[in-house]
């Protein structure tokens, strides 16, 4: 027992000293890829921001959706048809390439209902251009990377907010003057809009060129949070719906919910080992107590009851040989017997007199037991035996104990 414990002890300690050289081998590369992931602490991810949302609006409740647009509000609306039950703000920060025509559609009916939608991405579903009108310019960073993100209403920020590590913006061309409103530029001299409000029916679409400054690297550098929440004053305060980087392809059935997903504690490294650790000595703990402790006990059998057996094979043997005369003699004098016993009768006299006392002991009818005992007595003066006369008699004893 000691040499396997032994055994175990040291397996775990080669576990541990590999995840620890691996550990410190590991040279860590930070990951600058634009997931806009809402469960990722990545630089460009959205972890911070979807942290925020629920201190920014309080006491409103935060739906995450991880269900296409187009099934949640068919399940959120009167049979799949009129006004949807879903009230608020719909929030979606990059991957606008993800949401389906059916989606997009369903998001505009959302808006045109008293609703407000704001989309964050480098470009938009050609439907929702169509449908607003606008066009989508691009100019390249010559001299830097830096890119610059100034408010319309200078009540919102006394300074520029400017972001690194960008090759070039995004910004509105072309836009019908009467009903879009310009929120936002992406340079300083206000030329190349980047933010825009556009009233749609009885609702509000919020169309932003810069999903990267939602981002953890930008929103935690500098005071770019103050642009972030800047933006999130021009939202009603009402519940929100965010659309989560996550999408499940099944049909939508239920209210929007949050989701546990394993893959994001497996993107973070401390967890990923503690739960690979945890794994690996719950199988050496399954390995080592399956053994048995304590030496095998044998099963000893009872002794089997082989009377009934010997009795069957007794009489399978007399039967066979046709011996019915010594048959019939050991069936009459065992059923003598156990009256005798059973009784405490006289059997050398088979009269009247005895037939008289067995009927009052056993309870048997005095006919029944006189056809027995007359046919017992009739069977001992008898020379010659047949099978007929043994099972005749086996019947009349049978009766007289079924009595």
């Amino acid at each position: 027992m000691k040499k396997v414990y032994l055994i175990g002890g040291l397996i775990i300690i080669l576990v541990i000293l590999l995840a620890r050289s691996c550990d410190f081998s590991y040279s860590k590369t930070i990951d600058w890829e634009e997931s806009f992931n809402e469960k990722s602490n990545k630089p460009y991810g959205l972890s911070v921001f979807y942290k925020e949302l629920a201190l920014i609006f309080q006491d409103k409740k935060i739906r995450t959706l991880y269900h296409q647009p187009a099934s949640y509000f068919y399940a959120n609306s009167e049979d799949g048809y009129g006004d949807h039950i879903a009230k608020g703000t719909y929030i979606k920060i990059g991957n606008s390439n993800a949401l389906t025509y059916d989606s997009v559609d369903e998001l505009l009916y959302f808006a045109e209902h008293g609703n407000t939608l704001f989309i964050s991405d480098y470009y938009f579903p050609q439907i929702l251009v169509d449908t607003l009108g606008i066009d989508i310019d691009y100019i390249q960073n010559e001299k830097d990377s830096i890119s610059n993100l100034v408010f319309e209403p200078k009540n919102l920020s006394e300074k520029n907010t400017k972001i690194d590590r960008s090759i070039g913006d995004y910004y509105f061309g072309v836009m019908p003057p009467s009903s879009h409103q310009v929120l936002g530029y992406a340079d300083e001299e206000k030329t190349k809009p980047n933010f825009i409000k556009v009233p749609f029916e009885d609702g509000t679409i919020y169309l932003h060129l810069q999903p990267k400054i939602f981002t953890n690297y930008n929103i935690l550098k500098d005071d770019n949070y103050r642009y972030v929440e800047g933006v999130l004053s021009f939202f009603p305060d009402e519940d929100i719906y965010f659309d989560s980087f996550y999408k499940y392809q099944t049909p939508y059935s239920n209210e929007a919910e949050e989701s546990s997903d394993l893959g994001w504690f497996l993107e973070q490294r401390a967890f990923r080992w503690a739960w690979y650790l945890a794994l690996i000595l719950i199988f050496l703990f399954v390995i080592f107590n399956a053994k048995r402790r304590q030496r095998i006990v044998k099963v000893v059998k009872p002794l089997e009851n082989t009377t009934v057996a010997f009795v069957k094979t007794i009489s399978n043997l007399y039967f066979e040989t046709q011996d019915h005369k010594n048959i019939i003699e050991k069936k009459s004098t065992y059923f003598l017997e156990r009256i005798r016993t059973q009784y405490n009768l006289d059997t050398s006299k088979l009269d009247d007199d005895f037939i008289e006392r067995l009927s009052l002991k056993s309870g048997v009818k005095k006919e029944k037991v006189k056809t027995l005992i007359n046919y017992i007595d009739w069977l001992r003066n008898k020379r010659q035996y047949f099978e007929s006369n043994l099972i005749q008699l086996n019947t009349y004893i049978e009766e007289f104990y079924s009595e």
